[in-house]
Order: C-alpha cells, then sequence, then structure tokens
C-alpha cells in the first residue's frame, strides 16, 4: 500500500471539492424533498416526480459538459496552456445550446406529465414544479462550463464555495416560499422551483465572472474566442461529451423509469422511494466527486507521458471510493429507521423507505466502482465501450430483472430495487475489467504521448 500513498494525498486534495461542488447538484433535489416532504406525501411524490424526470435531462447536460474536462486535463498535462481557452469557448457554445434546446424540450413536455400514469394529485403539482426546473437549465449549463474548466485545470475549489453559497440561499429561499414567511404567500411546491431557479441563475453568474477575471486563469483563456465557431474543436469535445452524457443517460433514466413503476403502485411508495433514492443520490454524487478527480488526474498522466503513474493514482481513487462508499453503506444500515424521519413522519412511508435504504447499502459500494471506472476511462478518451457497457447494465438487466420482480412476479417496490442493484453490480464489474485491459496495455507497451 505503501506505493500508493502519495496518489491518496494528491487526488484527495483534488477530490474533496468536487464531492463538495457535486453534492450541490444532489442537495438542492435533497433539501427541496426535506423542505416539501413536511407538507404531506403527495407533494413530497410531485416534487419525486419532476425531480425524477428532470433529472434525466441534468445528467444529459452534465455528461455534454464534462466532455470538456478530460481534454484539459490533457493539454494541461502537454503544456499547451493557450488552447484550453479554444476548448472552453466551443464548450461554452455547445452547452448554452444544450441548454436552451432542453429548457424548451422540459417546459413544454410537462404539459404531457399525466401521460406517465401518476396519481393525478401528483401529476398536478409536479407540473408547475418542472417548469422552473426547465428554466433553471440554462444558468446550470453556464455554471457546469465553467466548473469543468476550472476543475481540468485542478483549480477545484471555487465551484465548490460557490455550491455551499448556492445550497444555502436554496434551502432559505425554499423554506420562505413554500412555507410563506417574512410576508410571502404560501406558494409550496411552487415556491420549491422557485427557489432552485434563483440559485441556479446566481451559481451560473459567479462561475463565470470568476473564471474570466480571475488572474490565475489568464494564460489559459489567450485563445478564449465566444464568437468564432471551431467545428473541428466542437467535434472533439462532444466526441467524448456525447457518449458520457449516454452513459449518465442509461443508467439514470434506468432509475427514472423504476420511480415510474412505484407510482404504479402508490403514492406512499413513491414517497419513500424518494426518500431513499435522493439518500443514495447524494451518496453517488459524493462518489462521483472522486471520479472526476480520477479523470482528471488519468487525463493529466496521459498526456504528460506517465502510464505507470496513471493506473496507480487510478487504483488508488478505486481505493479512496470503496472506504467512502463501504462507509455509507454502513450508515444506511445503521439509521435505516432514523434517516426516512428528516423528510416525513407517517409510519407507513418510513417503514417502507427503512427497507429500501437497506437495499441501497448492498449497492453503495457497486455504485461508486462503477462510477470511479467511468471517470478513468473518460480521463483516458475511453467512451464508447464504457457506453456499451451501462446500456446493457441498465437497460438490458436491471430495469427488466426489476419489472419482472416488482411489477410482474408481485415483490412490489422492494422487486425493483433488486434490479437496479442488479444493473449496478454488471456495471461495476465489467467497467473494471476494461480499466484493467487498457491500463495494463498502457505500462506494458510504455506509451509516451
Amino acid at each position: 500500500m505503501k506505493r500508493y500513498r502519495p496518489y491518496y494525498k494528491d487526488n484527495f486534495r483534488l477530490a474533496y471539492p468536487v464531492v463538495i461542488s457535486q453534492l450541490g447538484h444532489t442537495l438542492v433535489g435533497l433539501s427541496d424533498s426535506i423542505i416539501i416532504g413536511h407538507t404531506g406525501e403527495v407533494p413530497l411524490a410531485a416534487v419525486s416526480l419532476g425531480n425524477s424526470i428532470f433529472t434525466i435531462f441534468m445528467v444529459m447536460g452534465i455528461g455534454i459538459s464534462y466532455g470538456l474536462t478530460p481534454l484539459i486535463a490533457q493539454e494541461n498535462g502537454r503544456g499547451n496552456k493557450a488552447y484550453c481557452g479554444a476548448l472552453l469557448s466551443q464548450s461554452l457554445l455547445i452547452n448554452m445550446a444544450v441548454g436552451l434546446l432542453l429548457c424548451g424540450v422540459i417546459v413544454i413536455g410537462s404539459h404531457y406529465i399525466g401521460l406517465l400514469d401518476q396519481p393525478a394529485a401528483v401529476a398536478v403539482q409536479a407540473r408547475p414544479f418542472l417548469q422552473f426546473l426547465g428554466f433553471s437549465f440554462l444558468p446550470l449549463m453556464v455554471y457546469l462550463s465553467f466548473k469543468q474548466f476550472a476543475e481540468g485545470l485542478g483549480f477545484t475549489r471555487q465551484a465548490m464555495n460557490i455550491s455551499i453559497i448556492g445550497n444555502v440561499i436554496n434551502v432559505l429561499l425554499g423554506i420562505t416560499l413554500v412555507y410563506g414567511l417574512f410576508g410571502m404567500p404560501r406558494m409550496g411546491v411552487i415556491g420549491v422551483g422557485i427557489a432552485t431557479l434563483t440559485d441556479r441563475l446566481l451559481m451560473g453568474t459567479s462561475m463565470a465572472i470568476y473564471v474570466l477575471k480571475a488572474p490565475r486563469f489568464k494564460p489559459y483563456l489567450q485563445q478564449f474566442n465566444f464568437r468564432e465557431v471551431s467545428r473541428s474543436t466542437i467535434k472533439k469535445i462532444l466526441g467524448i461529451g456525447a457518449p458520457v452524457a449516454l452513459q449518465y443517460i442509461f443508467e439514470v433514466s434506468a432509475f427514472s423509469g423504476a420511480v415510474i413503476m412505484v407510482g404504479w403502485i402508490g403514492a406512499r411508495e413513491l414517497a419513500a422511494h424518494q426518500i431513499a433514492i435522493s439518500l443514495a443520490t447524494m451518496t453517488y454524487m459524493m462518489a462521483s466527486g472522486v471520479s472526476a478527480a480520477a479523470g482528471i488526474k488519468s487525463g493529466n498522466h496521459l498526456g504528460a507521458g506517465q502510464p505507470k503513474e496513471l493506473r496507480l493514482s487510478a487504483i488508488a481513487s478505486y481505493h479512496m471510493v470503496l472506504v467512502l462508499m463501504g462507509t455509507a453503506a454502513l450508515v444506511f444500515m445503521l439509521g435505516n429507521r432514523l434517516l426516512p424521519l428528516m423528510y416525513i413522519k407517517e409510519p407507513e412511508v418510513i417503514a417502507i423507505a427503512s427497507h429500501l435504504l437497506i437495499i441501497a447499502a448492498f449497492f453503495q459500494l457497486f455504485d461508486g466502482t462503477q462510477v470511479v471506472g467511468l471517470g478513468i476511462l473518460r480521463g483516458m478518451g475511453d467512451v464508447k465501450m464504457p457506453t456499451v457497457i451501462t446500456l446493457f447494465a441498465y437497460w438490458g438487466l436491471g430495469l427488466p430483472i426489476g419489472y419482472l420482480l416488482g411489477i410482474q412476479w408481485g415483490f412490489g417496490i422492494q422487486g425493483i430495487w433488486w434490479g437496479l442493484l442488479l444493473g449496478l453490480l454488471t456495471a461495476s464489474v465489467l467497467l473494471f475489467i476494461r480499466f484493467q485491459g487498457k491500463t495494463r496495455k498502457l505500462v506494458a507497451a510504455g506509451v509516451r504521448n
């Protein structure tokens, strides 16, 4: 283990701000659920449904934005600072176009939410909430553009600080609007949507100002030209970003598909699912932060022609995520009856959620290792085969098995969750095999890029 110690320290220094800023995405949904949960199971189910639908589109945007990070890390590893600015400007163009497109899709699509065969009362409250989430998409994509640029260069703390401040604002404004404090009207679910939109507007603006004005970024912005379109650079970014977006879509849409199936069972089960999945998603985003840092280091080492260091750093990231998610699994198992109390007081919902948290504890290790595997391979520019793996794991196995167990064979919501566990296990194993093969070949060949 001694040979990994320098990499633990280096990876942790890079990873912990990314973990916290990644948690920012989840904490918006988590705080929304906690704030609205005490108003009843129908509003909680409405927020669950809205967030689940939005998450499919959000991870698409996150995936597209991730096309920038490994390219920045690799160019920085090669010492090609000036070209990083050109990559940023083209990434910003892509992300803003994606943000506008998906905003329109979400807002228009919200009028057809009733087609998902959800309880009528839930659908009515979810519709306006989803529309506010849609309007928040453009500022979210602006934030991600500058965040991924800064993190690709190894500057991770400012995004963390902005994320923390943004979430404090989201919680305070959400409580004020939902419950009608300080003379404001009581808005319920709509208040949660307004708070989220405001939070993302402030975060996008702050991150852009930081990158464009901070002196440390000047050497990297020499070729930043927002008015010029470079097809070759756009193609390069999308060559990584589009497959990464598909990877996220395959996984998250499987979980969102599970939400729809749970909705067929009932509103109580849907509320319990939201409690358990929001906690599991929080730990996933922590692992995703380790994954992002692992991808940055992989890109740096690949660009600098250091295959041995790449492999050692990557294995150290695997060790770190196993410790992190193993701890989370213990928390879920020991606190399975206490954690749901943060959201709701209804005994029936708490009982269902407590059983789901036991299953969630089992898939923590697999969830963590699969996302770190994706990050390492992404940093190396290997995105096509991992995309095929995620499609097979989640849509070829996870969701169909969940449907059979939960709906057809009568195991209910727990059967759906066991299917999701199988998908995560499959992805984790196959991605680790892919990582082993790719890095061993690099080391054996003594590649110097």
